[in-house]
């Protein structure tokens, strides 16, 4: 026991320095694939090795690899750090070893998730009888909404996809939008729904142009989408509702859906309640550990009709939360602890203000890029910034050298056919220091 609990504090330990060194470390990873092979590769171990040994090896190994995205100047893609509770509840949910896909399995995993998703539907102005399912990322949230809407769309032509797949059943028609994200597309494949039937064309922020919506009769599902990727931008619900009243309407709101916590920012949200399902990430804006997603519907009997499964050998209690009712796993982490700790540290005003610093710190990005020569190409909004420089060469050096530098790291994307840099603030640990080193990294590329 005294020795696992040493091991227990080295792992902490190793874990608080490599977070101590985010401020001043490269935000790159220095090492090459290459030289983190030799680092972690060799022959397989054909005998036991000391844990504490084991661990310190590894930790050496990894560290020239990691990238230093829990810290306050990772841009590059919507990725939040981890907010101190919810790290230190992330520790104890590996400690604890819980199994959280049965109340049975364990009690408090379960009721935690039950709390948790309640506030999480509170917080994000969700219908109060909403159910929700605790996945691993926003594209299993999609994923497991767009399996409750295929069953309820399916069921509602006489169909019972459960029993019967998807040989010789109705054909779906799946509408989404020019500008989607690729998890949609990937969930469809998964779902045996294969490619979407209708594309409809995007404005010049990404929004799905409701005036070329077209839906006709039969099993339809609408995608809309909660802060595009690139530019932040939101689709009108309200407006999709109603040019597709009876279509499932599913929206992809990885971390647009966190704007509800804003009253500044709730009315890019407008008409959202009016959707049948949504998907969020809690490592995105509540600043929670890898991973977890989650998924809501307005529709709990087709979510759980989707999902549910008993075998002789599975105790229920129909008074508690079973877990596996609601997501796709059966054994699975018991994510809702940390999600559970984040919200208690935070609460409303503190996710609140999370997130309007977040969206502070990108128009002060946008006014001090255009003030470096770039053209910013979307509405700002949110937390994206969209941009690029005089010409496509200068726009791929650029980011090139701010990624190689390690001051900062912002992602390359592409948007209306060039070449274009996109950049993200997400993490509560981002500062307006952390701004001004990434603008000043952005004017040395350019010098």
């Amino acid at each position: 026991m005294s020795e696992r609990r040493d091991l227990l504090r080295l792992a902490a330990d190793l874990g608080a320095d490599f977070r101590d060194s985010l401020p001043t470390r490269p935000v790159q990873a220095p090492a090459s694939a290459a030289e983190l092979r030799a680092a972690l590769g060799g022959p397989l171990p054909e005998g036991p090795a000391d844990a504490a040994e084991v661990t310190r090896e590894l930790a050496a190994a990894a560290e020239p690899g990691l990238m230093g995205t829990p810290g306050g100047r990772f841009f590059g893609f919507v990725i939040g750090g981890t907010v101190p509770a919810a790290l230190a509840a992330d520790v104890l949910t590996a400690a604890w070893d819980q199994n959280a896909g049965l109340y049975a399995t364990s009690p408090a995993a379960s009721v935690a998730e039950e709390v948790a998703g309640a506030w999480l539907v509170e917080l994000l102005g969700l219908p109060s009888h909403a159910s929700f399912g605790f996945v691993t990322s926003g594209q299993t949230a999609n994923f497991t909404a767009l399996a409750a809407a295929r069953h309820h769309v399916l069921g509602a032509a006489g169909w019972d996809v459960e029993r019967d797949g998807l040989g010789g059943a109705p054909r779906i028609r799946v509408v989404v939008g020019e500008k989607r994200h690729g998890t949609i597309d990937r969930a469809l494949r998964m779902l045996g729904m294969g490619a979407p039937t209708d594309v409809v064309p995007a404005d010049d922020q990404g929004r799905l142009r409701v005036s070329e919506l077209r839906v006709g009769d039969g099993p339809t599902i609408v995608c809309a989408q909660a802060g595009e990727v690139s530019t932040g931008a939101f689709d009108d619900f309200a407006a999709i509702r109603e040019a597709a009243p009876d279509a499932w309407l599913h929206v992809d709101g990885a971390f647009g859906l966190w704007a509800a916590v804003s009253p500044r920012l709730r009315p890019l949200l407008e008409g959202v309640e009016c959707a049948d399902s949504w998907a969020t990430d809690a490592h995105k804006w509540l600043n929670g550990p890898y991973d977890c997603g989650v998924a809501f519907t307005a529709r709990p009997e087709s979510h759980s009709g989707a999902f549910s499964a008993r075998a002789p050998y599975l105790v229920f209690d129909a008074s508690t939360r079973d877990e596996l009712d609601w997501n796709p796993e059966h054994s699975r982490r018991a994510r809702g602890f940390a999600v559970w700790a984040a919200i208690r540290s935070l609460g409303r005003s503190g996710i609140r203000e999370l997130v309007e610093r977040c969206c502070d710190h990108a128009r002060a990005f946008a006014a001090g890029l255009e003030a470096l020569g770039a053209e910013v190409l979307n509405d700002v909004v949110l937390n994206q910034v969209l941009f690029r420089f005089a010409t496509d060469e200068e726009t791929e050096r650029v980011v090139r050298a701010v990624q190689g530098g390690g001051e900062a790291w912002v992602g390359g994307t592409t948007w209306a056919g060039r070449p274009t840099i996109r950049l993200s603030v997400s993490s509560w640990e981002t500062t307006e220091d952390d701004v001004e080193r990434a603008l000043r990294a952005f004017a040395t590329a350019l010098a």
